[in-house]
C-alpha cells in the first residue's frame, strides 16, 4: 500500500500541488467488484482545500488516472454501518449517497479517522459521523504502515512549532560565537553536546549541595503533620458537640413547623369566616326594609332597592368548595330565600295595586264622544277638568301618560331585581300591565278615532254651523249626525253609520260628472279645497298624536321592564329538599319562551296597541269613501311617518304597524288611478254637440296641479311618477278612441284640440317623468293641425286645381313645360276661361263660408280658431304661388295672371277674421 501511495503522490497529486494523506482500496457495494482508491488530499497552497478523490487504474493497467473528486465541505455524513463489529462497508453522503466496501476494516478505520481529523482542523461545518466508534475518533492512528500512510506527514505538521523572536536571537548569538556553525554543522553539534554535558553536571552538583535544605524541609513537614493530627482530634470533639445541638435544633424546627401550620390554618379559617361574613351577612336595616319597607314613598322605595340589591348580591355570591356543607351557610341561604319570596310577594301585590289605581285614575276622567259634545257645548268656566278634556278632544289630541310612566319608573330597579330572582312573578306583572294598558289605550284610541272620523265627515261644531246652509237633501245627514250625540257606543258600533253618513253627505254635494277629479261622483266645481286641506290636517294630526304615544310607551316598557339589556348572569332558586341555592343562567328559560328581548317588547306593544292598525285602516277607508282623492294626501303623510319611524328604530312596533298601513294606503292610491283609467274608457260623448276638450283631459290638468303640490319633496314621488305615466298613456289612448267615435266634430279637430291642451299643461307643469309624452303631444297636435287645415281647406279653386293637375300630368308623361300650351285641352284660351270663373268676390265668399265651418268645429275654451285660420291662410298662399309658378313655366310670355293677388288674399283673410 505504501508503494501505491508513493506512486499516486508522484504521478497524480504532486503535479496538482496536492499532498496525499490517506488512501483506502474500495469497490462499490452490491455491484461487480471493480477496485479503485479513495484518497484524502490537501493542497499545498493556502487557503488549504481538502478533497476526497477517486482514483482508478486505467484499462491497460499500466498507470492510474483521476476519475472523480469531491470537496470535503460538501460531505454531510459518514456512515460506518456498525460501531461495535468489524465491517468493511461505509457510506459517504455528498449530493448523493455513495456506498463503498473497503478491502479491510483497518483501511476503512484509518481513512475515516483521517477524514475526522481533516474535518476538525479545516472545516467550520462539521461532518456528522454515524455508527463510528468514539474511541476511533479520539485515538491517534496506530503505528506502522497505517501511521505512515494516514498521519505521517500530517502529524509532523501538527508537531511543528515556529520559533519565537527570543529563540531566534539566542540561536543567532550562538552561531555568531561559533564561526564554523554553518560550514561545519557536525563540529557545531559536538560543541553544543559537550556544553550540554557540562551544564548537566553542574545541575547534579547543585542538587547534591541542597540535601541539607531538603532534610530541614522534611522535618518541617513532619511537624506540620503532627499539628494536623491535633487539629483533627479537636474537630472530632467539636463535631460530637454539634451533633447534640443538631438534634435539639431538629426538635425545635419540628415544633416551629407545627406552629406555622397551625397559624396558616388559623389565617385561612379566619379568611373563610371573613369571606362568609362579608358576602353573606345582610344588615338588620336591609332585612327590615325587605319585610316591612314602605313601597309608596320615595325614601322607602330607595331603601327597598338598596336592600334588594344587597340580597341579590348575597344570594349570587360564588361559594368556595365545601361552603355549602356548613350549617350556618345553609341557614343563611334559607333566610335569604324566605326574604326573597316575602319581598317578591309584597312587591308584586303593591305593583298590581299601582296598576289598578293608575288605570282607574286615568279612566275616571275619560269621556265618550257624546259626553265630549255635551261638555264642549255646555261646559262652564268653573268646570276645569271637564272643560280641559273637552278642549283636548276638540283639538284631536290623545291623553298623555307621562305621569303614569313617571310614577312607575321609580320601581324600575325593583322590576329588574324581580326579573333576576322571580321570573314567574315578573312575567305575571308584565301580563297584568299589558292587560290594563290594553283596555285603557283601546278606549282612548277608539274614542280618538271616532272624533277624527266625525271631523272628517264634517260633523264638528264648525260643521253644525254649515247645516243651516245645506239644501234639503242634506237634512238626513244632519239628523243622523246629531243622533250620534246621544249614543254611548264605541267605534265598533258606529263605524258603519259614520261611513254611511259620510258617503251620503259627499254624494249629496257631488254632480254626475265623470272627470278624473270626480272622486266618487264629485265635480270639480262642487269640491271644496278647504275640506281637502282640513282632511290633510286631520290625518296628519292623527299620525302626529299616535307616533309620540307609541314611542313613549315603548321607551317606558324598555326602561321599566329592563328589556333589550344584558340579562343577569345568574339567578337564585330554592331547592325543594333542603332549601339550597342553585346558580343557573338567567337566559336559559328566557331563550325557551322567546328568541330575544326585542321580541318581547314588540309582543307587548302589539297587545297594548292591537287596535291601532285596525282603526287606521278604518280611518283610511272612510277618507277614501269621502273622497278617493284623499289617498294622495294619505300616501304622502303615511310615507313620511314610516320613514321617520324607520330612522328611529326599523324594527319597532310603530315602524312595522305604519308600514303595514302604508301598504293599504298604496293599494287605495293604485285603485284610485285604475278607477280613473276605467272611467276614461267608459266615457260617452254626445252625438248632437261638438266634443271640445274632453273632461278627463281637463281633469288631468287639475289632478296634476294638485298632485304636484301634495307630492312636493315627498318620499314616495316615484309612485306619483308611475301613476302619471299610466294616466297619460290612458289619456292618449282614449282621446284617440273618442276622436274615432265622434260624429259631430271631425276627428282631426278632437285630436288637435285635446293634444294641444295636454301639451300646454305638461309644458306649464314641467313634470320631468312626462317629458317624452310632452314631446309626443306636441308632435300629435302639430300633425293633426296640419291634417285638419289641408282637409278643411281642400281645393277652394276647384276647377283651377283640376286644370293644373292635368298640366302636371302631361309634364309627368314627358311633355316639356313650355310645350304644354300647345295641348288642345290646356291651351291659353282654356286657362283664361278657368281663371275668369274665380274673381276676387267669389274667393272671398268661399273663404267666409270656410271660416264659419271651422268656427263650428272648434271649441271656445282652447282658442285655436285664429291659429287654424292663420294656417289655412298659409296653405292657400302656398297653393296660389304653386299655380303662379306653373303659369310662368308652362305659359311664358302669355301675360296671363290670376284675378286676385296675394295682397288681396291677405286682406280677405284679415277682414273675415275681424268681421267674426
Amino acid at each position: 500500500m505504501t508503494a501505491i501511495k508513493h506512486s499516486l503522490q508522484r504521478d497524480i497529486f504532486t503535479p496538482n500541488d496536492e499532498r496525499l494523506l490517506s488512501i483506502v482500496n474500495v469497490c462499490k457495494a452490491g455491484k461487480k467488484k471493480k477496485n479503485c482508491f479513495l484518497c484524502a488530499t490537501v493542497t499545498t497552497e493556502r487557503p488549504v482545500q481538502v478533497k476526497v478523490v477517486k482514483v482508478k487504474k486505467s484499462d491497460k493497467g499500466d498507470f492510474y488516472k483521476r476519475q472523480m473528486a469531491w470537496e470535503l465541505r460538501d460531505l454531510t455524513e459518514v456512515d460506518a454501518k456498525d460501531a461495535n463489529k468489524e465491517n468493511p462497508e461505509f457510506d459517504l453522503h455528498f449530493e448523493k449517497v455513495y456506498r463503498w466496501v473497503a478491502s479491510s476494516t483497518a483501511e476503512k478505520n484509518s481513512f475515516i479517522s483521517c477524514i475526522w481529523k481533516l474535518n476538525q482542523r479545516y472545516l467550520r461545518k462539521k461532518v456528522e459521523f454515524v455508527n463510528v466508534s468514539a474511541q476511533l475518533l479520539e485515538e491517534s492512528v496506530p503505528s506502522g504502515e497505517n501511521q505512515s500512510v494516514a498521519g505521517g506527514d500530517e502529524d509532523a505538521l501538527d508537531d511543528y512549532q515556529e520559533l519565537n523572536a527570543r529563540e531566534e536571537q539566542d540561536i543567532e548569538g550562538m552561531m555568531e560565537v561559533c564561526e564554523y556553525a554553518i560550514s561545519n554543522a557536525e563540529a557545531f553539534a559536538e560543541k553544543l553536546s559537550s556544553e550540554l554535558q557540562v551544564l548537566d553536571g553542574a545541575n547534579i552538583q547543585s542538587i547534591m549541595a541542597s540535601e541539607k535544605q531538603v532534610n530541614i524541609l522534611m522535618h518541617l513537614l513532619d511537624e506540620a503533620l503532627a499539628e494536623v493530627d491535633t487539629i483533627e482530634g479537636k474537630l472530632s470533639s467539636y463535631e460530637e458537640m454539634l451533633q447534640s445541638v443538631k438534634e435539639q435544633m431538629d426538635q425545635i424546627s419540628q415544633s416551629n413547623r407545627i406552629i406555622q401550620i397551625s397559624s396558616t390554618n388559623n389565617h385561612k379559617l379566619l379568611g373563610e369566616i371573613e369571606f362568609l361574613v362579608n358576602h353573606m351577612d345582610l344588615s338588620k336595616g336591609h332585612i327590615k326594609a325587605l319585610q316591612d319597607g314602605d313601597l309608596s314613598s320615595p325614601k322607602g322605595i330607595e331603601a327597598c332597592i338598596n336592600a334588594s340589591e344587597a340580597l341579590l348580591q348575597c344570594m349570587n355570591v360564588a361559594l368556595r368548595p365545601g361552603h355549602e356543607k356548613l350549617t350556618a351557610v345553609k341557614q343563611q341561604q334559607q333566610l335569604f330565600c324566605e326574604l326573597r319570596d316575602t319581598f317578591a310577594r309584597r312587591l308584586t301585590n303593591h305593583l298590581n295595586n299601582v296598576f289598578v289605581h293608575q288605570f282607574n285614575h286615568f279612566s275616571h276622567f275619560k269621556m265618550t264622544i257624546p259626553q265630549f259634545y255635551r261638555s264642549s257645548c255646555l261646559s262652564l268656566p268653573g268646570h276645569d277638568q271637564s272643560s280641559t278634556l273637552a278642549q283636548n278632544t276638540a283639538e284631536l289630541t290623545l291623553p298623555k301618560h307621562h305621569p303614569l310612566h313617571r310614577d312607575l319608573l321609580r320601581y324600575a330597579k325593583l322590576m329588574e331585581w324581580l326579573k333576576s330572582t322571580q321570573r314567574e312573578k315578573y312575567e305575571g306583572l308584565s301580563r297584568t300591565y299589558v292587560d290594563y294598558m290594553t283596555r285603557l289605550y283601546d278606549r282612548e284610541i277608539k274614542d280618538f278615532f271616532e272624533v277624527a272620523k266625525i271631523k272628517m265627515a264634517g260633523t264638528t261644531k264648525e260643521g253644525k254651523n254649515k247645516f243651516a246652509t245645506l239644501p234639503r237633501k242634506e237634512s238626513a245627514l244632519k239628523q243622523e249626525t246629531e243622533s250620534l250625540h246621544g249614543s254611548s257606543g264605541k267605534l265598533t258600533g258606529s263605524t258603519s253609520s259614520l261611513n254611511k253618513l259620510a258617503v251620503q253627505g259627499s254624494n249629496s254635494r257631488r254632480s254626475q260628472s265623470s272627470s278624473l277629479l270626480d272622486m266618487g261622483n264629485m265635480s270639480a266645481s262642487d269640491l271644496d279645497v278647504a275640506d281637502r286641506t282640513k282632511f290633510d290636517k286631520i290625518f296628519e294630526q292623527v299620525l302626529s298624536e299616535l307616533e309620540p304615544l307609541c314611542l313613549a310607551e315603548q321607551d317606558f316598557i324598555i326602561k321599566f321592564f329592563k328589556l333589550q339589556q344584558q340579562p343577569a348572569l345568574a339567578q337564585a332558586e330554592t331547592d325543594d329538599t333542603d332549601g339550597a341555592i342553585q346558580t343557573k343562567p338567567s337566559a336559559s328559560e328566557h331563550r325557551n319562551s322567546m328568541s330575544n328581548e326585542k321580541d318581547m317588547v314588540r309582543m307587548m306593544m302589539t297587545k297594548i296597541f292591537a287596535c291601532i292598525e285596525m282603526e287606521l285602516n278604518s280611518l283610511i277607508a272612510l277618507g277614501d269613501k269621502i273622497d278617493t282623492f284623499n289617498s294622495l294626501y294619505m300616501l304622502v303623510k303615511m310615507s313620511h311617518h314610516v320613514w321617520t319611524a324607520e330612522n328611529v328604530d326599523p324594527a319597532s312596533y310603530l315602524s312595522t304597524t305604519l308600514g303595514n298601513v302604508l301598504v293599504t294606503v298604496k293599494r287605495n292610491f293604485d285603485k284610485c288611478i285604475f278607477g280613473q283609467i276605467k272611467q276614461m274608457e267608459e266615457v260617452k260623448i254626445s252625438k248632437k254637440s261638438k266634443v271640445g276638450i274632453l273632461p278627463f283631459v281637463t281633469s288631468f290638468e287639475e289632478f296634476a296641479e294638485l298632485a304636484e303640490t301634495i307630492f312636493r319633496n315627498a318620499e314616495r314621488r316615484g309612485d306619483l311618477d308611475k301613476a302619471y305615466v299610466k294616466l297619460i298613456r290612458a289619456i292618449f289612448t282614449n282621446v284617440e278612441k273618442v276622436a274615432n267615435e265622434s260624429q259631430k266634430t271631425p276627428r282631426d279637430v278632437v285630436m288637435m284640440e285635446n293634444f294641444h291642451h295636454i301639451f300646454s299643461t305638461l309644458s306649464r307643469l314641467k313634470i320631468s317623468c312626462l317629458e317624452a309624452e310632452r314631446r309626443e303631444a306636441k308632435h300629435k297636435y302639430t300633425d293633426y293641425l296640419q291634417a285638419y287645415v289641408i282637409n278643411s281647406l281642400g281645393q277652394p279653386l276647384e276647377k283651377l286645381n283640376h286644370f293644373f293637375e292635368g298640366v302636371e300630368a302631361r309634364v309627368a308623361q314627358g311633355v316639356r313645360e313650355e310645350e304644354v300650351s300647345y295641348q288642345l285641352a290646356f291651351n291659353k284660351q282654356e286657362l283664361r276661361k278657368v281663371i275668369k270663373e274665380y274673381p276676387g268676390k267669389e274667393v272671398k265668399k268661399g273663404l267666409d263660408n270656410l271660416y264659419k265651418k271651422v268656427d263650428k268645429h272648434l271649441c271656445e275654451e282652447e282658442s285655436l280658431l285664429q291659429v287654424v285660420w292663420h294656417s289655412m291662410q298659409d296653405e292657400f298662399i302656398r297653393q296660389y304661388k304653386h299655380f303662379e309658378g306653373l303659369i310662368g313655366r308652362c305659359y311664358p310670355g302669355s301675360g296671363i295672371t290670376m284675378e286676385f293677388t296675394i295682397q288681396d288674399m291677405l286682406e280677405y283673410f284679415s277682414s273675415i277674421a275681424q268681421s267674426h
